[in-house]
């Protein structure tokens, strides 16, 4: 199992910079088995990364290598970085891309990538996936020992925290992240909210339907809120997209709970 390599990037899929990347791990892994997770992050969205990593890692057996390259400052002074947290390896840019995975675990271990063993000999100012993340996740996938991998962080960047409040019975978020589908994905844990159809839930100050089952719990083109497969609330649109009716700002989301 120790050969899965996953890859999270916004390189997108027109350009060749996946495969290459592909192609560095199999040359020093033959036998690495990479599993993409997306390539469709929004370009330079390290909080969207950090959200995908975070939710997509734990499915997957430990001493998995999870690849992450949301780069902006790519070339900068900005470290490369190493993390083994909860069994896993993470390896990409110290930009704050795994602070969801450092967030939710206490225990973990932060290494600057340095031992230029492990990366190739030619490394570009613009393509350090390819010449440092491609090549270490692969050596980590073949069991080199993680604290060769460079001197220890103790710092790393981790981005603020979305987070959500609790008022008596108000609870209010914010909007994490949208999927593909215009999903709204909230901050709000389902668990935090307890209520159902008689929860009160506004979104940028229009109200909503309270917390349904499914999406086809109201019509089709109706606003409704969800609780996602992410354990988050979502707000929806019943064969629609609710990114579309609460435009690219991520509107305040405020749920008022049932009276138990």
């Amino acid at each position: 199992m120790g050969n899965i390599i996953t890859l999270t990037t916004d390189f997108g899929l027109r350009d060749h910079y996946v495969g290459v990347m592909k192609g560095v791990m199999l040359s020093v892994n033959e036998n690495a088995n990479p599993v993409d997770i997306t390539h469709c992050i929004d370009s330079h969205d390290i909080r969207a990364a950090s959200f995908v990593i975070g939710n997509s890692y734990r499915y997957f057996p430990e001493k998995t290598v999870h690849l992450a390259v949301v780069d902006p400052g790519v070339g900068s002074e900005r470290r490369p970085l190493a993390v083994s947290a909860d069994g896993h390896f993470f390896v990409g840019p110290d930009n704050g891309v795994f602070s969801s995975v450092i967030r939710s675990c206490e225990d973990f271990c932060a290494r600057e990538i340095k031992n230029s063993d492990y990366l190739l000999k030619e490394i570009s100012s613009t393509f350090h996936g390819r010449d440092i993340f491609a090549p270490v996740a692969a050596h980590l996938s073949l069991g080199v020992s993680f604290s060769e991998i460079g001197p220890q962080v103790q710092n790393p960047e981790v981005l603020p925290s979305d987070g959500y409040s609790i008022n008596g019975n108000e609870v209010r978020g914010t909007v994490v992240y949208t999927d593909k589908f215009g999903n709204l994905v909230t901050s709000i844990p389902t668990e935090a909210v307890g209520g159902g159809a008689g929860a009160s839930v506004s979104v940028g100050g229009k109200r909503v339907a309270g917390i349904s089952e499914s999406y086809s719990s109201v019509e089709p083109g109706e606003i409704l809120a969800v609780g996602g497969s992410c354990g988050y609330i979502e707000i929806s649109v019943n064969q629609g997209r609710a990114c579309d009716i609460f435009g690219e700002a991520p509107p305040e989301v405020i749920i008022v709970r049932e009276e138990s």
